[in-house]
């Protein structure tokens, strides 16, 4: 995939949340488990999405995650620019610090109307769009079946739930 591990769970997670709108604040633990990401893995990479006001964190035993703004407001973009930055709609394909039109590299016309298609379709699509399409239909956000989550998964205490 093009898009980092960080960056994968930072969408996954964001649309875990999208999916319970009336919970209110999802407990970290829970979306850790739910999507089998290690615990303190992912909760910096949500840290970074709260930072860039995509999610909301309230601690205590109340407490948990929540989207910062309706999901109609946040587009797949923002979670990939918060997480991953520019690269994706800006980089080079095979690397290079310098790749334009004047200096390109061997993929850069292919790339350059790539990168502008990709950069239109994160932007108009929603995280609402994209969590109601995988309540409507069922889509999964992990690899895990039912069963297979483990603690490690939740992380070292998931035990105290």
């Amino acid at each position: 995939m093009i898009l980092s591990k960080s960056c994968d769970h930072a969408i996954r997670a964001t649309l875990y949340v999208a999916m319970h709108p009336d919970r209110g604040y999802v407990p970290i633990r829970e979306i850790a488990a739910g999507l089998g990401i290690s615990f303190h893995f992912l909760t910096k990479i949500l840290q970074v999405l709260t930072q860039k006001n995509i999610m909301t964190s309230f601690k205590g035993p109340n407490g948990g995650i929540a989207l910062a703004r309706p999901a109609e407001e946040i587009a797949l973009k923002e979670i990939v620019l918060a997480i991953d930055g520019e690269g994706l709609f800006r980089g080079c394909m095979v690397g290079l610090d310098h790749c334009d039109d004047d200096h390109p590299c061997p993929l850069h016309e292919q790339w350059s109307a790539l990168r502008g298609d990709l950069d239109e379709l994160f932007s108009r699509t929603s995280v609402a769009h994209l969590a109601g399409r995988a309540r409507a239909e069922g889509l999964r956000l992990t690899d895990l079946l039912p069963g297979e989550l483990t603690k490690q998964n939740a992380g070292p205490d998931s035990s105290r739930r």
